[in-house]
């Protein structure tokens, strides 16, 4: 009937990608999807997302998430290929396709290499194992560039039959740090990337993602196997192809990773552009700034979590440390470390405000840096405090130091955390490595303290 009206009666979506009205149309409801019959041409690319990216992409995942993942993929696309040709010269080695070499000769070697391999895992773990969630992107990178280590020590050792035992082995071993560093920090990015909770999806299809690269690689590895079993010049010559483009896609990786976490080099950043600038950089800002590569400048160590014997060492030294402080942390200065004694009851507030007050004396014992027109570090402070760095040693003067400074922190602390938070800076967890001591303190009277 010509009369007849249309009325929406609802809407409905699947994510972003589908989008569906409902309609009343005769006294009868119907169903039409938005973008008519052109949207079904995206049936493949429907598929292939529902195959190998998260539910919800990309509302479910952080925005940084498809630059790494594109970076990440061609990375693994470029260790597919050298991992086959370190495995044809690990091979070759052992004595596969010689009529000399014996089958117990290269199951022991086999065994030597992952048997090693395992240890190293072991006490890699366990020496590094808390660092990784702190700095996973240098992790993350290291791991890689010791795996292409790893990969030429293979190629070269069926070159040295004399040593061939000793060069897997520690091959092996560099391996094994590969997997424990790169499977750690690949669990911290996951939960850098899932932004429903949803950590299990976003690894699974990592894990998919990486088997379908894993498959071109073993294609592509199938016609180069040929070209490359006569030839140590053309294997070495792929091997360094294929190890400069993987090393460039891993560090575009970590530099497209934007984390809202605050780790030790991030707050530094975020503390120095601050008080001297008076403004908190973006996320995006910070982590572009963020050294993902050895840093052999001079620097104060910072020590997060220490025992209370390792700042004080008598009750006088204990009265300098809490005066002026209300705070739930001691701070002790050395001529190149900073030590901080963390309450049992601290929060990560508490931490954050801690260790903004670390890398404050820390600028000042390195006699660096430049004052800002806008900061709250004035530059006659800043040079008052310097010259008394400079003059005090190990005495008097830093104790009265660190007391200016409580102050300085108590007035500029609580600007600097709400910056923080609407910059979009998470801040009800860190990732500033703290150590597990934890101590609890009866506060000083005034009338003792010297």
């Amino acid at each position: 009937m010509d009369g007849e009206k249309e009325t929406a009666l609802a809407t409905e979506r699947y994510g972003s990608r589908e989008r569906w009205t409902y309609w009343e149309r005769g006294g009868e409801m119907e169903r039409e999807r938005e973008g008519g019959e052109g949207e079904r041409a995206g049936s493949f690319v429907k598929v292939f997302t529902s195959v190998f990216l998260p539910q919800g992409y990309p509302e479910s995942v952080s925005e940084d998430y498809l630059q790494y993942q594109m970076w990440d993929t061609l990375q693994a696309f470029s260790s597919s290929l050298t991992g086959t040709l370190s495995t044809q010269a690990t091979l070759r080695g052992v004595g596969v396709g010689s009529t000399e070499a014996s089958v117990a000769a290269a199951t022991v070697t086999w065994i030597l290499r992952d048997g090693t391999g395992m240890l190293g895992r072991i006490l890699f773990a366990w020496v590094k194992g808390s660092k990784l969630d702190c700095d996973a992107k240098k992790w993350r990178l290291f791991a890689d560039v010791l795996n292409d280590v790893a990969i030429f020590m293979e190629i070269v050792a069926p070159a040295f039959p004399a040593c061939f035992t000793l060069i897997v082995c520690s091959a092996g071993v560099f391996k094994s740090l590969v997997g424990v560093a790169g499977g750690a920090t690949r669990a911290a990015l996951t939960v850098h990337q899932a932004r429903r909770d949803n950590m299990a999806d976003v690894s699974a299809k990592d894990g998919s993602q990486e088997t379908l690269v894993n498959l071109a690689g073993m294609l592509v590895s199938l016609l180069l196997i040929p070209l490359v079993t006569e030839s140590t010049v053309l294997t070495f010559a792929l091997y360094f192809l294929f190890t400069c483009l993987h090393l460039y896609a891993n560090y575009q990786a970590v530099r497209s990773v934007v984390m809202e976490t605050l780790n030790q080099a991030r707050l530094s950043i975020l503390t120095d552009q601050y008080l001297q600038e008076g403004r908190v950089l973006s996320p995006a800002a910070a982590n572009h700034r963020e050294p993902v590569l050895p840093d052999f400048r001079r620097r104060v160590q910072i020590t997060l979590g220490v025992r209370l014997g390792d700042i004080v060492s008598s009750t006088s030294e204990l009265q300098r440390a809490l005066k002026g402080n209300q705070k739930k942390y001691i701070i002790g200065v050395k001529r190149r470390e900073v030590c901080v004694c963390l309450s049992s009851e601290a929060a990560p507030q508490d931490e954050i405000q801690a260790s903004f007050h670390c890398h404050l004396l820390s600028s000042l014992l390195l006699d660096t840096g430049s004052t800002g027109s806008n900061g709250p570090l004035t530059g006659e402070r800043r040079d008052q405090w310097r010259h008394t760095v400079r003059a005090a040693g190990q005495g008097e003067g830093l104790w009265e130091l660190l007391s200016e400074t409580h102050a300085f922190v108590d007035r500029t602390f609580p600007e600097f955390l709400t910056a923080l938070q609407k910059a979009g800076w998470q801040t009800g967890r860190t990732l500033l490595d703290w150590d597990e001591w934890r101590v609890n303190w009866e506060p000083v009277p005034l009338k003792k303290i010297l």
